[in-house]
Order: structure tokens, then sequence, then C-alpha cells
């Protein structure tokens, strides 16, 4: 529910006298207990001034709501049938609609000839060849209609109202009106309903009141007001009569019609079910007590992020239909081009995602503002997801496999994800998304778009009768909206770019079985190690931080000092133990390598002084030693902080060392790193900055190395004695 600046109010009563709890409302009549003088706020940009304008609770009260004159007979169920639909059950919602076919009959007739009729004027509109000229008339007709249909239609607009990517100009222009703009219904009706469902008279429960809405939607409409008790600011919002009514019955054709076309087309996925998932979810939204208890919780895990705010909620004055919550001042985030906000938005999608699983499932424009204090505020929590720990321990390594490529992984993670039955054609699956994805990947990781990755995929889904799980559409609904607001302004933003650093953190850092068997997989492959991989990993996870500096200068994160910081406290932690343990075992390799290479050359610079000495003398090092060498030199960058450039891998593109002349070079390569004191002197001035269990643990890093070494030199020497 949008809440922006140009819907501020300042509200101050025009008379205090107590009502009585009998009286009742009396429209046009300025001298009623309910009267209030109604200001613009001082932020306010709209050029109409409204001041000392005189209103009373019933004021809109004659207005009637278009969803209300198109589809008022959609309210004709009895207090007990409404009341059997707080929750969706299918069968309950059939049982009702077979009592009533000439509704169903009715409602059918009205979606198919509103829709026809608009279908058949684009139809005429190109046969007359004036497409274009009307393109902008008939988008506009099509809010009106989706608006005139209700609530289940404007919500299925609503979810793809942020994509300018997607979706034409005048049709978005159009359809994001609906995410704020929705004709109010009656204030005569919602005060009533806050009487009904609260138990007392307004006067008993606020001491001011906004006379109209100042926000309106689809299921609901929001008031401001001012707690008698408490004295505090809150929005109060009223749930639309008869949208219940409304929305059983739509999800019951849209239901039969999902399963004709499934039938028809011979789709895999269970098109039902997804319609099942979806109508669970909009009744859920529907009980404005879940949507309280939501909107506690959200606060509880995320309300605590750097510059992201939740609104209190009062659960005392909440019921099914009302809902009382604190009042959050702010501009639509789509309308202020703050970057810096986006990417907490992306922080914080990251963590409701993969972190805690409870995620906000309808972050449109409207629930998404800028505080004047620029902050980013979530409202309206009454579509959430749970999204349970196997399917996000498999959404990250899909993102994983798909960054470096591993395709054939990447099929085992779509049956992981339910996307792909069991009995699928490994082989054959990956040859496609090789195909499909080879380009967007090319690309690199910061370049990749939803747009990229869904070109092609509709074709290789059918193929390969994929399925959409029911969870799926809510989970990317969740970023692709942040992408659809960014690129509104920004059109090279990509939200995938923006969170694989925190997925490549989670990676490198997370205590997950799971987890750490794909690092395990990712980094060595034939038993070789991938340094390139631990490189992208590390480079990227260095971007994971929403801090106002960091995303203002990401392109300028060459910092050395704060590089060597950010590897060393990961590693150093126990949450960084299993890449701490891999680090040391390539690093007691190299090492030996690096001795074997050093004793290899002084051998054969001797050899070369002494006659026929090659024939008694053989090179030490093996193709193996050679490239645990040039691993060895790859981690000294990384560790020593070194000008990394060219060497690091981005999006996962290895690179891939060219050969040596010989061992002298191999070395030299290597011990030129470190040419100097100084490269080692940002190493040292860290330490102190380190926490103290960070500094102990480094105190015991070389202990480690060297027992490591210890044991690969004695396990090589008896090796070869024996052999």
């Amino acid at each position: 529910m949008l809440l922006h600046h140009s819907l501020s109010l300042s509200l101050f009563p025009a008379n205090r006298k107590p009502q009585s709890s009998s009286s009742s409302l009396c429209p046009n009549q300025c001298s009623s207990p309910l009267s209030f003088r109604f200001l613009p706020h001082p932020r306010q940009i709209s050029g109409t001034h409204r001041s000392g304008i005189c209103a009373t609770t019933g004021g809109s009260g004659r207005e009637v709501d278009t969803f209300t004159t198109k589809s008022g007979y959609l309210f004709e169920l009895s207090d007990s049938e409404a009341d059997s639909l707080a929750e969706y059950r299918i069968s309950k919602v059939a049982s009702i609609y077979r009592r009533k076919p000439l509704i169903v009959i009715r409602r059918l007739f009205q979606i198919g000839t509103t829709f026809g009729k608009w279908f058949g004027l684009r139809f005429i509109d190109r046969l007359m060849e004036r497409s274009d000229e009307m393109f902008q008339v008939r988008a506009a007709e099509l809010r009106m209609i989706l608006v005139e249909l209700g609530p289940a239609y404007v919500k299925i607009a609503q979810a793809v109202s942020s994509r300018p990517d997607l979706i034409p100009p005048s049709y978005l222009d159009e359809l994001s009106l609906l995410q704020d703009r929705i004709s109010p219904f009656s204030t005569e009706v919602a005060f009533s309903m806050i009487e009904k469902e609260l138990g007392l008279p307004i006067d008993e429960l606020f001491s001011e009141i906004s006379p109209t809405p100042v926000a309106a939607a689809s299921l609901g409409q929001v008031y401001q007001a001012r707690l008698r008790q408490s004295r505090q600011v809150v929005a109060v919002k009223v749930q639309r009569p008869g949208v219940q009514a409304a929305i059983s019955l739509d999800m019951l054709i849209l239901r039969y019609l999902a399963g004709f076309i499934r039938r028809a087309g011979k789709f895999n996925t269970d098109l039902q079910a997804v319609v099942d998932e979806w109508a669970s979810s909009l009744f859920r939204e529907m009980d404005y007590n879940n949507e309280a208890r939501n909107g506690l919780k959200f606060r509880q895990l995320y309300g605590s992020i750097q510059d992201v705010v939740v609104p209190l909620m009062y659960m005392e004055y909440t019921t099914r239909k009302v809902i009382v919550m604190e009042w959050i001042e702010g501009q639509k985030l789509s309308e202020v081009k703050d970057l810096y906000l986006i990417e907490v938005g992306v922080y914080c999608s990251f963590n409701q995602l993969l972190e805690c699983g409870f995620y906000h499932a309808d972050p449109h424009p409207g629930n998404l503002l800028r505080t004047y204090d620029g902050k980013l505020a979530y409202l309206d929590f009454g579509m959430t997801g749970e999204f349970k720990q196997e399917l996000r321990d498999g959404f990250i390594q899909a993102c994983l496999h798909l960054v470096n490529r591993d395709f054939d992984a990447l099929a085992k993670d779509f049956v992981t994800l339910g996307l792909l039955p069991p009995t699928s054609d490994r082989e054959a699956v990956t040859k496609a998304l090789t195909g499909v994805f080879k380009n967007a990947i090319d690309k690199g990781v910061r370049n990749i778009s939803f747009g990229d990755l869904l070109g092609n995929l509709g074709t290789t889904m059918y193929k390969f009768k994929f399925r959409i799980p029911s969870y799926f559409s809510l989970v990317i609904r969740s970023l692709a909206v942040l992408e659809g607001i960014a690129v509104g302004f920004n059109p090279e933003y990509k939200v995938l770019g923006s969170t694989y650093p925190f997925i490549a953190k989670k990676v490198l850092t997370d205590s997950s079985p799971q987890l750490k068997s794909s690092l395990q997989t990712l980094l060595y492959k034939d038993g070789m190690f991938r340094v390139d991989r631990l490189e992208s990993l590390v480079t990227e996870s260095l971007r994971a931080n929403p801090n106002k500096a960091i995303v203002k200068n990401q392109s300028n994160n060459s910092d050395s000092r704060m590089v060597i910081k950010e590897v060393l406290s990961f590693t150093l932690t126990e949450k960084g133990s299993f890449v701490r343990e891999i680090i040391l075992q390539e690093l007691a390799k190299g090492l030996d390598a690096l001795g074997l290479a050093t004793l290899d050359s002084i051998t054969s610079t001797a050899a070369a002084n002494i006659p026929f000495s090659a024939l008694f003398t053989y090179p030490l090092m093996t193709k193996e030693d050679v490239n645990n060498l040039r691993t060895f030199q790859r981690l000294v960058v990384l560790m020593f902080g070194s000008k990394r450039g060219e060497a690091s891998n981005m999006g996962g593109r290895q690179v891939q060392a060219g050969p040596y002349k010989n061992q002298q070079e191999e070395v030299s390569l290597v011990l030129n790193r470190l040419e100097s004191i100084q490269e080692i002197l940002p190493v040292l001035s860290v330490i102190p900055e380190l926490p103290t269990e960070s500094q102990q643990q480094l105190l015991q890093l070389p202990a480690d190395l060297a027992q490591r070494l210890i044991s690969r030199a004695a396990a090589r020497t008896i090796k070869r004695v024996l052999l």
C-alpha cells in the first residue's frame, strides 16, 4: 500500500467535542463532531492547495467505486458463506458457487465480453493501421478494464507492472497506476466497518482521522489517523467489501481454465497447483491478522538491517478486516532513483530468500518507499512466503553452477528445485542449457539479467517438460521487481550481479554440509585445485557489503589494505574455517613444489658445470608439482593483496597460466611477487585491527602450515623411495 509524499496529510480536528456511541454518521453537516480541517503536508509537492476544506465521515459516502458498479453482484453471498471463505479451500469455493450457476455464467460472460471487446478493438486498430496512434488509448482502457473486473485481475497486472524491460512504456505507465490509484470505496462504509470490527466508535479510537482515504488498492484502502490513547500517528487499512467473494469466484474460474490449458497444451507443470498457491497467498493477504503477524516477524528478522525500516504493528487494533500500523512517510522507490537503496533492497532480499527463508512476496513499487531520511521502508505484509532450507541451498548451488558454466550440475540443481522431473535425459538437458545460457554467461556475472536468462528458455522448458513449482513464481518475482525498478532509471542494472556477491560470501562461510560439498566440487576437478574459482568467489564476496561508500565506489574497489582485511576477516573466523583449511592445504602443496623447484634449479645449475652429470640427474618436479607451484603463485597474489587486475576471475571465466620456459622461470616468477618487504606491510598493518580471536588464529597458521608441509614432504619421500 503506497503512502507517498503527495498523499501526506496534516489533520487538525475542527471540533473535539466527544461523540456519543449512538450517534450516526451524518454527511454534509460541517458541524458534525468528526469534521476536520484538511491541510496539505509541508512536503507536499502538488500544486493544489486544499487548506480549510471541511469534510465529514460520510463525505464520500455517496461515491461508488468502479469495481462495485461493474461487479457488485459478486457481493451477494450470505454472512455464513462469506465467513466460510476465511481460508482458501477450493472444495468449499466450488460448493458455494455450484449452487449459484447464474452468477458463474454471468461472470464468465462479463470477463469474456470485456476482454473480447478490447482485443477486438486492438485487431481493428491493426486493420486500420492505427495501432501506434491508439496504443496509449488502449493501454488506458486496459487499466480501466482490470479495475472493473476486480482485485484478482489487478493483482495479476501488478505482477508485471514493474518490468519496463518487458512491458511497452504506454502499458507500463497505465499499469503502474494500479499500485496506488485504485478508486476508493465509500468512507461511510469504511468507518462503519472499523467500528464494527474494533467494537468502538471512531472518536473513541482516534483523536484525528482523515475524512477521505489517502491511498486505495485492490484489497483495501488506507486512512491516516492519530490514536486517542497513545497519540501515535498511524495508518488504518480497511478491507474492501466483497473482495473475498470476488476473488473466490475468479480463482475458481482461473483454476478451471488452468486445468483446461494444461490438458490442451500438454504442459508438465501443474498449473492448477500454481493457481492454488497464488490463491492461498491472496486469501492470507486478505486476513489482516495474518498480515500483522507477518509484519511483526519481518520487523524482527530484518528491521535491524542498516537503512531498512519496517513499520510497527498494533495488534490490539487489528482484526481480519482492519489493521493499524505505524505511519511511514516517503516516496515511491521507483521515483527517486536511489541506487544505494536498490542495493539495500537486494541485500535485504538476499537475507529473506537465502538466509532466513521468510520473504516479502509482493514487493511492487507501491510497497517500497524511500523515507525522507534516506531509508528503505517495506509496507504491506499480506503476501509472504517460506523458502525451505533445501530449496535455499539448491538455489545457491544453481547460481554457482550457472555462473561457472557447470551446466551438468545445473541440470541436477533443477531436479532438486523441482523444475525438472528426475527421469529427464540429463545429458540432453545439459546440452540444451549450454546453448540457452552460454551467451548470457559470457557477459560476466555482473552483466546477467533475468531477460538474458529467460531468452530461449521457454522452448527448452517445454521440450524437456519443465515444471514450475508453486513457490517459484513468488521467489523470482521478489527479485525481478527490484531489477524492474532499477532498470527504470539505470538500464544497465542487473539484480543477479548485485545478488551474486552475497551468494559467493555465503558459500565461502556457510556451515551447511550441502554448500560445503558444493564448494569442494566447485574448487576441485579431477583432484586439481581451481584457484581461479576461489579468486572469483573471494573477489565477488568482497562486494557483499551494502555500505554507501562501497556501493558508490564499486568499480574502484582496489584498496589493497581493505581487500586483505576482508579476506583475513572471514578466513580467520569459525565461518571461514572450511576455506581456511583448503587454502592451508594448497599453500602447503605450493611450498613443497617451490622447495622442489628450488632444489631442482640448484642441482641443474651445478650439473651444468660437471661433464656427463646430466646422465645421472633427473627432474624432481612432476606435472602436478608445476600446477601446485602456479596455484601457490595465485594464492600469494590473493593473500598478499598484490595487483590482481586481470588475474582475477570474473563471472567464472577461467584464467589459464601459460607455459613457462623452465623451472628457474617458475621460481623467479613466484619470488618476484614478494620482491620487497612493502608487499607484506599491508598484511602486518591490518593485524591489530582484527578481533582477538582472529589474531590468535593467525598466530597458529605458521605452525599448521608447517605441519602440513612436513606431512606432505614425508609422504612424497616415502612414495618415491618405495616406487
